[in-house]
């Protein structure tokens, strides 16, 4: 028997609700309604994308920033709530994010 069912026991009458929109069936992401920014920039002569804009849980964001690395097979980390993903992928992280419901922006050439 687990927590929830143990509460079910104790509180017969309570309904549980969910706050935040399910992703995928098994995580759950806040969706915001400003744009996530998607930019490009070189630094010491290597292309990069950056993410920014995210207003959610920094944790969300973290598990976001893992679903597109291992789905573009790259590099990237996670800094100062920023997303850097190694090599140009604006395209592929786009349409990533609009599948999920989230809305992207795009900035520079």
């Amino acid at each position: 028997m687990d927590l929830k069912d143990q509460l079910k026991n104790i509180f017969p009458e309570h309904v549980s609700t969910e706050t935040s929109k399910k992703v995928d069936g098994s995580k759950q992401i806040w969706m915001q309604d400003a744009p996530i920014i998607c930019k490009y920039e070189k630094r010491k002569g290597k292309p990069i994308t950056i993410l920014e804009g995210y207003t959610g849980a920094t944790a969300d964001f973290k598990a976001l920033a893992k679903e597109i690395k291992t789905m573009l097979s790259v590099g990237g980390s996670f800094k100062d709530d920023k997303i850097i993903i190694q090599g140009d992928y604006r395209d592929k992280i786009m349409t990533l994010l609009k599948e999920k419901g989230f809305n992207v922006k795009r900035v520079g050439g």
